[in-house]
């Protein structure tokens, strides 16, 4: 009967040149190869090798046999190599859902540098409400997510990321601008352009405003950062938003500004609940806390007007 080992020891004779080297390549006596041959050539009544001198020289049977046999052996190598990519997270698939905040140019850069080293790594992000990102990956839909912290839905386990201040955006030009950070004071008597929904995230800001007895004046309302951030480059008013959003707007129309005291922005990670974690998933949730690092310190630096806002 066939068996794979025969088949091993047929190609290795082949590809090395002898039964010496293949001896050495497949760690067994040179006795042992000879025996997978024989026993080959026997179960296939074909004549494979023949003997010149001290050397086997293969018959053209055993070299068409051969280009069959390899044709089936690069198969296994790709299939063992699928599978060392897929374990050491070189390549594979991942769907990230993600709230708009992320994907206005925080998500997309980090998704493209992460695949840069990675060809076999194939990625589609989808966007929408932090409650549409949980069912998505609740669902399965998505692998991983990232929404508003804190979240509390079922079939989802979530993390919460390093949590980065809110920042002020003004219109360049504006008698504000020159400050190196703004407080509630600072916003009375402006237009405001606001955030809305019912979010932790107002609720938070509306208490500071509320705590510090000032009124502020809102001209507009928006669900969206990047929608309130174009609406203070245009004059609109100002405005306090996330940090992802307003990294991509500085320069552009607005100027961007700590605000005190501190109100955090605070993102999570969003699993399904009890499901493998993929090494790629993983390795990009770390690259993604870096960069919200990166990000903290950049809005550090913007305490000093010198250096602005950075992009990370």
């Amino acid at each position: 009967m066939l068996n794979p080992r025969q088949i091993e020891a047929f190609r290795t004779v082949i590809v090395t040149g002898g039964v010496t080297s293949a001896a050495k390549a497949l760690n067994i006596s040179q006795p042992a190869v000879t025996r997978l041959i024989h026993d080959l050539q026997y179960v296939l009544g074909l004549t494979l090798f023949e003997r010149r001198g001290t050397r086997l020289v293969p018959t053209n049977q055993a070299l068409s046999l051969y280009r069959e046999v390899e044709r089936q052996f690069v198969g296994l190598e790709q299939i063992q190599n699928a599978a060392s990519n897929l374990r050491d997270g070189l390549s594979g698939s991942l769907r990230i859902a993600a709230l708009p905040t992320f994907n206005v140019g925080f998500l997309p850069r980090l998704v493209a540098a992460y695949m840069k080293d990675k060809p076999g790594l194939d990625i589609a992000i989808y966007g929408s409400i932090s409650s549409q990102v949980v069912d998505w990956v609740a669902t399965g839909f998505c692998d991983m997510g990232f929404a508003q912290y804190p979240l509390d839905f079922p079939h989802i386990d979530v993390e919460q990321l390093p949590s980065v201040p809110a920042v002020a955006v003004l219109p360049e030009g504006h008698r504000l601008a020159d400050r190196p950070f703004l407080e509630p004071l600072d916003f009375a008597g402006e237009p405001f352009v606001s955030l809305a929904g019912s979010t932790q995230w107002r609720y938070r800001t509306d208490a500071l405003f509320s705590a510090a007895r000032v009124t502020r004046q809102i001209r507009v309302e928006t669900p969206l950062s990047m929608i309130a951030c174009s609406l203070v480059a245009s004059g609109a008013g100002i405005g306090i938003v996330d940090p992802y959003t307003a990294a991509e707007y500085g320069g552009r129309g607005i100027v961007v500004r700590p605000f005190r005291p501190e109100v955090l922005y605070d993102i999570g990670v969003v699993w399904p609940a009890g499901r493998f974690r993929s090494p790629l998933a993983l390795g990009f949730v770390e690259t993604v806390i870096a960069a919200i690092a990166d990000l903290a310190e950049s809005a550090q630096a913007a305490a000093d007007p010198s250096r602005g806002f950075a992009v990370p």
